[in-house]
């Protein structure tokens, strides 16, 4: 398996199919994203009681938005640490810059992938001839063994493939025959699946992972290992279904169907996430805000763990104030 660190949960048996339902539909919430010009979001990971699938850990999806009417997307410089951000677009173009150096274009059928590491910043801007922005971004947790490495940025181009009715984009990791060389630290699925109106798939499933299904577009419907009862998940929704499953299949109705398939072996450390910072204790959290604070809002040392956007045109966005209580771990 290439550019992949296997975690040894991977040799052990896989995990017995649950008790209880066999899919957990978990509901979107609205978030402003951005700062000033926010524009909308539906985040569907974390949320209570499910912080993770696999190592993803973060899931927002957006639009269709029309640019004219909400401004589009400008997000200004800003950190992240111990993890990775997965860009992944249906419609629209975004420019991507960092302090690595990278700058790309994010564009339907290809994904950007970065990886944070010990400390990054970036920004992203949708490019002024794009009039609808429509799309998912994604966040991976790294495990605590790679938390630490140097940021780097990686762009692949997606090449669809067809099976059953649906057209498969595999962007992270493989699935049915199909593999993304994009580097990932734990074992993980990203893809995207396309039903037409009245079509369906039916895929082989990793035991040892988890999944979910969020949908773009829908409504799908949701079985596993060939249950009597299948679920209807509605356009925003996502999915979750446990490991030790082995079959999944999705059903268009009367109209396409667009989703992201996500998932992986579960993430067993425990996380502190807050704003753009993964880390593991409240006080390592409040040092990379200390130093964001200090070296790239107040310019101390803006060759420091963060570095500097070279090319966006404006300011970095200041970090919130934290809480009044301790940061809390979530598994």
């Amino acid at each position: 398996m290439s550019n992949l660190e296997r975690d040894p949960v991977e040799l052990l048996a896989p995990p017995e199919a649950p008790a209880g339902p066999i899919v957990k539909v978990l509901a979107p919430r609205d978030v402003p994203l951005g700062g000033p010009r926010a524009m909308s979001v539906r985040r569907t990971l974390p949320q209570r009681g499910r912080t993770t699938i696999g190592a993803w850990c973060f899931a927002d999806h957006y639009g269709p938005d029309a640019v004219d009417a909400t401004g589009g997307m400008v997000v200004p410089p800003h950190p992240h640490t111990g993890l990775q951000t997965v860009s992944w677009l249906f419609e629209g173009e975004i420019e991507h810059r960092d302090s690595a150096g990278s700058h790309a274009i994010v564009r339907p059928g290809a994904v950007n992938l970065m990886t944070a590491g010990r400390g990054i910043s970036h920004s992203e801007v949708s490019l002024p001839e794009t009039t609808t922005l429509h799309g998912v971004q994604l966040w991976v947790a790294l495990p605590d063994s790679s938390r630490h490495v140097g940021p780097f940025f990686e762009h692949s181009e997606i090449t669809p493939v067809t099976v059953g009715d649906a057209t498969l984009r595999v962007f992270v990791g493989s699935l049915a025959g199909s593999e993304s060389h994009v580097t990932v630290f734990s074992p993980l699925l990203g893809a995207q699946l396309d039903l037409p109106a009245g079509g369906s798939v039916e895929l082989e499933l990793d035991p040892a992972f988890e999944h979910g299904v969020l949908v773009d577009a829908g409504p799908v419907t949701v079985e596993v290992d060939g249950a009597d009862a299948a679920t209807e998940v509605a356009w925003s929704e996502l999915a979750f279904v446990e490991p030790g499953r082995h079959r999944l299949t999705l059903r268009a109705g009367d109209a396409p169907v667009r989703v992201v398939l996500l998932g992986g072996v579960p993430f067993g450390e425990e996380l502190v996430m807050w704003w753009n910072f993964i880390g593991r204790s409240h006080d390592e959290v409040v040092e990379f805000r200390r130093q964001w604070q200090a070296d790239v809002i107040g310019r101390d040392n803006p060759d420091g763990r963060f570095g500097t956007v070279a090319g966006y045109d404006g300011a970095p966005l200041p970090a919130p104030e934290l809480p009044t209580v301790r940061l809390k771990p979530r598994r």
